[in-house]
C-alpha cells in the first residue's frame, strides 16, 4: 500500500521555508540595502513602530542564511520592520528563514490590502473586543479614522461592493457612492472596473452626472452647478467610448508585449556583438543611442 501511495504521489514538492520561526540576534541580520534616515519620518514606518510596540511583531522578517559566514543571514524582506525593532531595543526576533535569495519573490508582487479588505479586518477585530482606541494606537492613526473605516460600506449595496472588494478604491470614493441609490451605485462601480479607475475624482464626476432620481438624497443644485440631461447623455457616450478603447488596448497588449520582448532581445544580442557595436558606433551612431536604451528596458511589461 506504501509503494501504492509512493507511486501515486510521485515527488514531494520542495518547500522554500524552514519549518519553525528561527530567533536571530538582530546584529546577525543584514540588511540587503540602506535605509535613510528620512524613512523614520513616514506615516508607513510609524505604523509598524506602533503596531510593533502595541501588539508586538506579527509578520516574521524573513532572511537566508549568509554563504561563507556562519551565523549570519542577509535580510530578504521586513528592512523597516528591523529598523524599528532595532529602534525599540529589540535585540533579537523570530525570523522566517528562506532556502532561496529571491528578493524578487517578495516585494515586487506584494498584494496590497483594498479599502474593502481593511473594513472588513477593523470590523472582525472589534467584534472580538478590541476598542477602537488600541486599533488607533497600533496602526498610528486616529481613533476617528478607525470609526469611519469600521462604518465604510453603511449604505453602500452588496452588489457594488462585490464588484470593489479587491479594487485598491480610496475609502472617500464610498463617501461619494453613498450619495447615490442602490441601482446607480452598481453602475458607478461596473464603470470604475471597467475603466480601472478607482479615483475620488472619477466617482465625483459620476455623482454629478447622476439624475436627481438617482441620488440618495435629494440635491439642491443652483443653475451654475446644475448638470444639464444633454451633459449626462454625453459623458456616458464618452464612458462607453473609453471603455471599448480600453477593451480594445486589453485584447492587442499581449501580442504586443511578445513582439517588443522579440525584438528586445535581438537588440540585445547585437549590442554584445563588438563588431556590430563598432559599426554602428562608426556609420549610425543615433541608431546605436536608441538601440542601447532599448537593451538597457528591464521590464516591458506595465503593471
Amino acid at each position: 500500500m506504501s509503494t501504492e501511495n509512493s507511486a501515486i504521489d510521485g515527488p514531494r514538492i520542495k518547500t522554500n521555508f524552514s519549518g519553525a520561526h528561527v530567533r536571530i540576534p538582530l546584529s546577525n541580520i543584514l540588511p540587503l540595502k540602506v535605509m535613510r534616515p528620512s524613512i523614520k519620518s513616514t506615516i508607513k514606518y510609524q505604523q509598524i513602530l506602533a503596531s510593533i510596540e502595541e501588539v508586538g511583531l506579527v509578520e516574521a522578517p524573513v532572511v537566508t542564511k549568509a554563504p561563507k559566514q556562519p551565523g549570519q543571514y542577509f535580510l530578504v524582506d521586513g528592512h523597516l520592520r528591523l529598523v524599528a525593532l532595532r529602534d525599540l531595543g529589540w535585540n533579537e526576533a523570530d525570523c522566517l528563514v528562506s532556502d532561496d535569495d529571491d528578493t524578487y519573490t517578495y516585494n515586487k508582487r506584494v498584494s496590497r490590502l483594498s479599502a474593502i479588505q481593511d473594513h472588513k479586518m477593523i470590523v472582525r477585530a472589534m467584534e472580538r473586543g478590541v476598542s477602537a482606541e488600541r486599533l488607533a494606537k497600533s496602526l498610528a492613526i486616529s481613533a476617528e479614522t478607525i470609526l469611519h473605516r469600521f462604518r465604510l460600506l453603511n449604505g453602500i449595496c452588496e452588489d457594488a461592493v462585490g464588484l470593489l472588494a479587491d479594487a485598491p478604491c480610496p475609502g472617500k470614493v464610498f463617501d461619494v457612492l453613498r450619495q447615490m441609490k442602490p441601482l446607480r451605485q452598481i453602475e458607478a462601480a461596473e464603470l470604475m472596473v471597467g475603466n480601472r479607475n478607482f479615483s475620488v475624482q472619477f466617482a465625483n464626476a459620476m455623482l454629478a452626472a447622476t439624475p436627481p432620481a438617482m441620488l440618495a438624497f435629494e440635491s439642491k443644485a443652483t443653475a451654475g452647478n446644475a448638470v444639464t440631461a444633454g451633459s449626462i447623455a454625453r459623458m456616458e457616450r464618452e464612458l462607453a467610448a473609453l471603455q471599448m478603447q480600453t477593451s480594445t488596448v486589453e485584447d492587442s497588449y499581449g501580442p504586443d508585449v511578445l513582439h517588443l520582448t522579440i525584438v528586445k532581445g535581438h537588440f540585445s544580442k547585437w549590442l554584445a556583438n563588438a563588431l556590430v557595436v563598432g559599426w554602428l558606433a562608426r556609420h549610425r551612431p543615433e541608431y546605436l543611442k536608441e538601440f542601447q536604451k532599448i537593451g538597457e528596458i528591464e521590464d516591458i511589461s506595465v503593471d
